[in-house]
């Protein structure tokens, strides 16, 4: 049986982060909860000081779970640099800069838990920004996993459509299964309390 862990979940209000923020605290670790305007601390995560006020007022950690990241959707045709960016500045360097300045306020065999999604590996109309983004996270994780010290682990937990989200966004995927959050939040639950890092776990 794992140990209780001191859990940061950033993104704990979405539909993911609640299912992982239900899970964990299930399985007895202590979720404290972040989000933009809600939970039981604030953070911007595309802000560099927002995201160092964040662990200064949390301390040390055993895990780092991100849940959020905003990224664009449209025709590639109509896109401009500025939209792309979204994804850039949103879900990529968000994930990112809570890894990076989160490194120093994890305990020794701490873990960081990024998300990316299916559009990695199976692109959608108008989802190029989003397959960039999720690429370039799972590029960092597989990376970061060689050089983070004191037994710190990352991975990356990678869901299909969910199905609590199929009414809205199922136009945008024919034909592709449906996963529930519930079930992918067990995959947060093994990157937490495993043993494995420089993992994408994917799920659906």
């Amino acid at each position: 049986m794992s140990a209780i862990k001191k859990v940061l979940l950033v993104g704990a209000t979405g539909t993911v982060g609640s299912a992982v923020a239900k899970r964990l605290a299930a399985v007895g670790h202590e979720v404290v909860r972040a989000g933009r305007r809600s939970g039981d601390v604030q953070v911007d995560i595309a802000d560099d000081a927002s995201v160092a006020a964040l662990f200064a007022q949390v301390g040390p950690v055993d895990a780092i779970v991100a849940t959020t990241g905003e990224v664009h959707f449209g025709p590639l045709a109509q896109m401009s640099a500025a939209q792309f960016n979204i994804g850039l500045q949103g879900k990529l360097l968000g994930q990112v800069r809570l890894a990076l300045i989160g490194q120093a306020h994890l305990n020794d065999g701490g873990s960081i838990t990024l998300t990316t999604g299916i559009l990695t590996e199976e692109p959608i109309r108008d989802g190029v920004n989003a397959t960039a983004v999720n690429g370039a996270i799972e590029g960092f994780v597989r990376a970061a996993a060689t050089e983070l010290p004191r037994g710190i682990r990352i991975n990356a937990v990678s869901p299909t459509l969910l199905t609590e989200s199929a009414a809205a966004l199922g136009a945008y995927f024919p034909g592709f299964e449906t996963v529930s959050s519930e079930r992918v939040a067990l995959a947060y639950e093994r990157s937490v309390a495993g043993v494995q890092t420089g993992r994408v776990y994917r799920i659906g």
